[in-house]
């Protein structure tokens, strides 16, 4: 019963939905969970014999790397996400602003489609630094292509014109850009699909050998020297999948 609270709390911290990165959003959640899992973590040790301890902590591994991937995961997805939105924001932005409507009216348009621009748009109505204001935003995962809205709207603000043509050009270089990341990522996917693949073989392996009349389960869960191997098995396997994530996202950052 132990075991199962504690692997629960482990479980229910790491795959809890990461917070918003804006200023000001909460971090306590997390880091209780994770004070939860600890606390348990360290009273199961107390109460539990070696072995059980043994194969708790080798259990609790397991959740902690596939965590650590599904955090990963979503990270992207949410990155990924959000620059969308400001491929989207950049494009509406140069619509109303070849349109005739004046800059500050377009970026509160923009805003009311994706609700992160409402400081830069409230900073143009109160005079404020609306460059500033957008690379602020550019800080967030996958939103740093405003740079180049914020370096735009500098510009046009000294000169007092462009602006209209420099983010059209933004827009159609952003465009461009995601393009070439889908098919960055279409070629990236056989690569995660070989890396999940091949982290799975051992467990097909265990599946054949106790088929063939063996117990590779009782030795892996039942001999000192089967939870070293297992644990070091799991080990290799996650930070397998771990460079390749790894990997993978160097690429397409770097598209």
């Amino acid at each position: 019963m132990l075991v199962a609270v504690v692997a629960a709390s482990v479980a229910a911290t790491l795959a809890m939905p990461l917070s918003p990165a804006l200023p000001g959003a909460s971090r306590t959640a997390p880091l209780r969970g994770s004070a939860i899992g600890a606390a348990g973590v360290v009273a199961l040790l107390a109460v539990s014999t070696p072995r059980v301890a043994a194969l708790a902590l080798v259990a609790l591994g397991v959740l902690a790397a596939v965590g650590l991937l599904i955090r990963r995961r979503r990270s992207r997805r949410a990155a990924r996400h959000v620059a969308g939105r400001v491929l989207e924001s950049c494009e509406l932005l140069a619509a109303e602003l070849a349109s005739g409507q004046p800059p500050g009216r377009s970026l509160g348009h923009a805003a009311l489609s994706w609700p992160p621009l409402r400081p830069a748009a409230e900073a143009d109505e109160l005079g404020g630094d609306v460059p500033e204001a957008l690379r602020r935003l550019a800080t967030l995962p996958g939103a740093g292509d405003l740079r180049l809205v914020a370096a735009a709207w500098a510009v046009s603000s000294r000169s007092g014109q462009g602006l209209a043509d420099s983010v059209r050009r933004c827009a159609e270089g952003l465009r461009a850009a995601h393009r070439a990341q889908r098919m960055v990522e279409g070629e990236l996917a056989s690569a995660r699909a070989t890396a999940r693949l091949v982290a799975a073989l051992p467990a097909l392996a265990l599946l054949m050998g106790s088929g063939a009349g063996g117990s590779p389960l009782a030795f892996l869960l039942g001999h000192p020297w089967g939870l070293a191997c297992l644990a070091g098995g799991l080990l290799f396997g996650f930070a397998g999948l771990w460079w390749i994530e790894v990997i993978a996202g160097d690429v397409e950052g770097g598209s």
